[in-house]
């Protein structure tokens, strides 16, 4: 069960060269390892300068994985932080934390304490009990499923069966935001909105669906146009896509198309994909209480 360890080298390659820019940081999981690294760069983007060498063990479950880490975290001491469940493990990795002075959190032990507080109860130690496979669980790859297949407007037919339309021109996101929302159980589809080619009608005819335009400005869509041309090695072959003035007028029409419809606007500019997310879900919560909506 080898770390995933990423940083750069003294060389400029995979470590730093400045011991004082850089630490060790072992993330130790009995499951996939996201919920540590979420919250670990969640706390290191408070922190300038600072650059961590990331030593990631995921799946966690037996003595001989953990003595693989227990060895690594011995060779290069720094923070550790872990979600284990199994008591007689996590007593082995204290101890030897203890040993070489290497400070050692449970990250969800704050969180479980105030759990137990409030529900007066204890919590059931499960291995990997976020990633059950229940209900939940099955409605997040139906809505996985879903997002692909109606990704870009490729399958008009079944728009009515979304919970959200997102439709913007290119560069918006569109794709990232849909598949994280699937990620939250929720079916999205998008159509992508291009100069002189007609819109699917059947985008017209949803009532179930929210549709959520998505718009830039257009200084941020054309330099991520001109990035995408770049890495494509396709400079100069499609001067239109990249061209300011028929982007504003892109947007113009977006803003236009929306507004006719009484469709919501996000502003995507300075938004990240959760950011956004967060709006659409946000939007989709106060739809579900107006009284108009009731019966449709």
């Amino acid at each position: 069960m080898p770390a995933r360890t990423q940083g750069k080298t003294s060389s400029g390659d995979e470590s730093v060269g400045d011991p004082r820019s850089y630490f060790h940081l072992h993330l130790i999981s009995d499951s996939t390892g996201e919920t540590l690294m979420t919250v670990a760069r969640a706390a290191l983007a408070q922190y300038d300068n600072i650059q961590p060498i990331e030593h990631v063990y995921p799946l966690v479950r037996s003595d001989r994985q953990l003595d693989r880490v227990l060895a690594e975290i011995e060779a290069a001491p720094g923070i550790v932080l872990y979600t284990l469940m199994i008591d007689e493990q996590v007593q082995r990795l204290e101890r030897i934390c203890l040993k070489h002075g290497v400070p050692c959190v449970n990250i969800l032990d704050p969180v479980f304490a105030v759990f137990q507080s409030y529900l007066k109860v204890e919590e059931t130690r499960r291995v990997g009990g976020q990633h059950a496979l229940d209900a939940d669980y099955f409605n997040r790859i139906d809505a996985m499923h879903y997002t692909m297949l109606h990704d870009d407007g490729q399958v008009p037919e079944g728009l009515d069966d979304a919970d959200v339309i997102l439709i913007g021109i290119s560069r918006t996101s569109k794709t990232p935001t849909c598949i994280y929302l699937a990620n939250r159980g929720i079916k999205a589809a998008n159509i992508p909105v291009v100069p002189e080619v007609p819109i699917t009608p059947l985008l017209f005819e949803v009532r179930r669906p929210l549709v959520v335009g998505l718009v830039a400005s257009a200084e941020r869509i054309l330099q991520v146009r001109q990035n995408r041309l770049l890495s494509l090695n396709a400079i100069g072959q499609n001067e239109r896509y990249v061209d300011r003035q028929a982007i504003s007028e892109e947007i113009s029409f977006m803003r236009r198309l929306c507004g006719q419809n009484d469709w919501p606007v996000i502003d995507v500019t300075r938004r990240s994909i959760e950011e956004t997310a967060a709006a659409i879900m946000s939007l989709m919560k106060e739809r579900k209480k107006l009284p108009s909506q009731v019966g449709e």
